[in-house]
């Protein structure tokens, strides 16, 4: 990845500040985007104490026109834009469909989903002239169901099928789209769930080696995706979840 110039949504934190930095290893330059500026700066000032190169900026994905001028700045910044990494999501809060405030669910599908539409379409724009590589995080359950998620599933599939129809549309001018679905993964939006011990252990032992798995191992696949070497792959999301969405314990 040298030389390359990626940006990476949700950078601040999670799987985004640890793909930030595994980009940045591999020799890209990395745009940190995030809605919060302090995550946002710290995952920024990791990187270059590492030896790398990054900058932060400020970015709420669910607005068009600040993933437009996230893009643009980029641009200006570094005159390309090689690698677009839609990974900023939320959970929510956690309603029965027939409970669900209206708010809450297009809060959640705002983010999760119109967020990576317009990561694909700004970045799509960009990267015309000389191609490049997008990848969207989607989620397991964009394709298994759960309790009281309805619209987290709902944002997640449609970032599965987004990946796909997106990757046919931008194949001509030599863009690669593809996505990652993780399952259960150690970072600050699950973490609430370990005060509740049982239910830990439940949501752990369905991943087929019964353990959560990190930031970094979602990373890695997402650096891959990201390199010359995935020149192959395009279209498709890959599940990232110690086999969660193959079996039923």
């Amino acid at each position: 990845m040298a030389n390359k110039v990626a940006i990476v949504t949700g950078g601040g934190s999670g799987i985004g500040r640890a793909a930030a930095q595994k980009f940045a290893r591999e020799g890209a330059r990395v745009v940190v985007a995030d809605v919060n500026p302090e995550s946002g700066a710290d995952t920024a000032t990791a990187i270059k104490k590492q030896g790398g190169e990054a900058d932060y900026i400020v970015v709420d994905t669910s607005s068009y026109e600040s993933v437009e001028s996230l893009v643009q700045q980029t641009l200006e910044l570094y005159g390309k834009l090689d690698i677009m990494f839609n990974n900023a999501g939320v959970v929510g809060e956690r309603y029965s469909v027939h409970e669900m405030p209206v708010e809450e669910y297009h809060r959640t599908v705002a983010v999760n989903q119109h967020g990576v539409f317009y990561g694909i379409k700004t970045a799509g724009n960009a990267m015309k002239e000389n191609g490049g590589v997008i990848i969207n995080t989607a989620s397991i359950y964009g394709l298994i169901a759960d309790r009281k998620h309805f619209p987290y599933h709902a944002s997640k599939g449609a970032v599965i099928m987004m990946t796909k129809s997106a990757a046919l549309d931008l194949a001509r001018f030599n863009i690669r789209v593809v996505g990652i679905a993780p399952g259960l993964i150690e970072t600050g939006i699950v973490s609430g769930l370990r005060n509740n011990p049982d239910l830990w252990h439940k949501i752990e032992r369905a991943q087929m080696r019964g353990k959560a798995g990190t930031p970094e191992e979602v990373a890695n696949v997402a650096a891959f995706l990201a390199s010359d070497e995935a020149s192959f792959l395009n279209g498709h999301v890959f599940c990232v979840d110690d086999g969660a969405s193959s079996f039923k314990r």
